[in-house]
């Protein structure tokens, strides 16, 4: 049996980015950047006005000017305008020759001649320079980031059409189990539905992947080898239940007898102790307990890590999020466990009742705190350390979100 931490680092090491293609920026999004890229052109390419106002020279501050033609976004800008001149220009547009500052429409007085500039004009004022956001050379996307809508818009603005990236982890499920039945078919009295391939299916799709599903394999050992034979051409294999020590759980032996290597077959976590890791061939195989919350709970401590090592990101540790304990809560010690809970942006509430067997508590998780084994209580507002679960985070409440 190994702990947490050593379960991590051997998935860690053992798991690597899978094979590199190159697709359009558009089908990219989620995708993992299989290379650096680097500007090909200054961002912006040149000097311009980022307001509507006029081009002046700061030795005019205070004066009448009078107004040379408009320029506008996309025209070639003036060569180049004298003291006493002003060039009325619109945002976007190359900023003129010579000029100093741009002046804001709405800060000019009109006469009968042009304008009548302030008298405090600051020099370059309201001019993006050229190169400001981006400068030629300058690496604007690194290798093994996950693709996002803002990556495509620095993509775009440097012309770049199409993207090499990792391919998508390809992931495979299955459950085992004569009682199982999928949620579209009937089902008697003594069977259940399945709640975990689908869970699993959902989930590995959230996280980029692309996912097969098998039936049911039932509980004979032939029944299990024939379900992994088919699922061998997969980057990582993900079955649930099998893997305690029932007259019928044959999920391990089968792996073993069909060659699969065992990184680690028990982990010191309640709950979820059964949970094995292993490498069968070029694919990864990680068999996760029956009972739905300990699936759950297995799937986003060692699963989701395997499929971002898999997918090329950088990011596949998993993240924190400091909060603090809403209410007190007391535990059986002993061992290292793992607690579901709400979070409100604020604090860390623990689902009032959460047994490994269970599926409602899924649904209510924001994220999971882990407790060492010499620790059975957590005081209200005691700092806590949370691996968040929903990634997408929003807020059913109105809040102040201003720093005053």
């Amino acid at each position: 049996m190994v702990t947490i931490d050593e379960a991590l680092d051997i998935i860690y090491t053992a798991v690597t980015q899978k094979s590199t293609h190159i697709i359009p920026i558009e089908e990219s999004i989620g995708s993992v950047s299989a290379k650096s890229y680097k500007a090909s052109f200054d961002l912006p390419r040149f000097d311009n006005s980022a307001m509507d106002g006029y081009a002046v020279k700061i030795a005019d501050a205070g004066k009448e000017v009078s107004v040379k033609e408009i320029t506008y976004a996309g025209d070639s800008p003036e060569e180049s305008f004298s003291e006493n001149e002003a060039v009325k220009i619109m945002t976007g547009a190359p900023t003129p020759n010579g000029c100093e500052a741009i002046v804001p429409i709405e800060d000019v007085q009109s006469t009968p001649k042009g304008i009548t500039l302030p008298s405090n004009i600051r020099p370059n004022a309201m001019i993006r320079w050229k190169g400001e956001d981006i400068k030629s050379g300058k690496t604007f996307l690194d290798a093994n980031e996950k693709i996002t809508a803002y990556s495509l818009a620095l993509l775009s603005s440097q012309g770049i059409t199409h993207i090499e990236v990792f391919r998508k982890p390809k992931v495979v499920i299955f459950s085992t189990g004569e009682e199982l039945k999928a949620h579209y078919e009937k089902i008697e009295p003594h069977q259940l539905y399945n709640s975990n391939a689908p869970m699993f299916y959902a989930r590995a799709k959230e996280l980029g992947c692309d996912v097969s599903y098998i039936s049911s394999s039932g509980d004979t050992l032939e029944g299990l080898k024939e379900a992994v034979n088919h699922a061998m051409d997969a980057d990582l294999i993900l079955t649930s239940g099998g893997v305690s020590v029932g007259d019928k759980d044959f999920t391990i032996q089968a792996f073993s007898e069909l060659g699969m290597e065992t990184l680690f077959s028990k982990v010191n976590i309640k709950p979820g102790k059964p949970t094995t890791f292993g490498k069968l061939g070029r694919c990864f195989v990680i068999n996760l307990p029956g009972n739905p919350l300990a699936a759950m709970v297995n799937f986003e401590m060692f699963v989701k890590v395997a499929i971002l090592k898999l997918s090329g990101t950088k990011s596949f540790y998993h993240p924190l999020v400091t909060s603090k304990m809403k209410n007190p809560y007391t535990f059986k010690a002993g061992k290292y466990a793992v607690i579901l809970g709400g979070w409100d942006g604020d604090s860390f509430e623990p689902l009032d009742n959460q047994k490994p067997g269970m599926v409602s508590p899924l649904e209510k998780a924001d994220g999971m705190i882990v407790t060492t084994p010499n620790i059975s209580h957590l005081e209200k507002g005691q700092e806590v350390k949370m691996i968040p679960i929903k990634i997408d985070l929003q807020s059913d409440k109105k809040r102040d979100f201003f720093i005053k």
